[in-house]
């Protein structure tokens, strides 16, 4: 069944509430089971050198709302900037990966990300795929560290292992 554009609309303005709200406590998993089908699938892709895909929202809260954002993410917040309706009930949100603090002139760190979701017919999410470019994300990172405003624990836990994947896959066929 084709749900109507207001529904999607809906379903991604909680969505969108949610994620201010985790921003806010740095809990990100409160809303998964309010916003996602049981049998659900997350992937997100990280330039082709590590993959997350979880299966089910117990996989999500595991994964990728729980270990992958509940450690150095402090201090981040992932505000939207659009949400773009299709057909058979599918969603595209262009959202902002937004560290900690501004530069001197006033501006964000950030990077740019967007999300492809497809609702079941209930409204809820039945497939997430999550996208941002790994390389300015570690560009980002380098700044925030430069100024002071990395976290060691996201340095260590996440920025450290991709930029080794990074170098190695960039290396291969030299």
């Amino acid at each position: 069944m084709a749900l109507s554009d207001e529904t999607l609309r809906a379903t991604a303005q909680k969505l969108i509430n949610a994620h201010a709200e985790a921003s806010r406590s740095n809990e990100w998993t409160f809303f998964v089971d309010a916003l996602y089908a049981q049998d659900c699938i997350y992937t997100c892709e990280y330039a082709g050198v590590m993959e997350v895909t979880a299966r089910g929202i117990d996989e999500i809260k595991a994964t990728h709302y729980g270990r992958d954002m509940q450690v150095g993410w402090e201090g981040w917040t992932f505000p939207y900037e659009g949400v773009y309706v299709g057909s058979d009930n599918r969603l595209v949100t262009h959202w902002l990966n937004r560290g900690p603090g501004q530069r001197p002139d006033g501006s964000h760190y950030q990077t740019p990300g967007i999300s492809f979701i497809t609702l079941n017919d209930d409204a809820r999410i039945a497939r997430q795929f999550d996208m941002f470019d790994l390389a300015h994300q570690m560009h980002l990172c380098d700044e925030l560290e430069d100024a002071g405003l990395l976290s060691p624990q996201l340095k260590e836990s996440w920025v450290l292992p991709m930029k080794s994947r990074l170098e190695t896959q960039l290396a291969r066929h030299r």
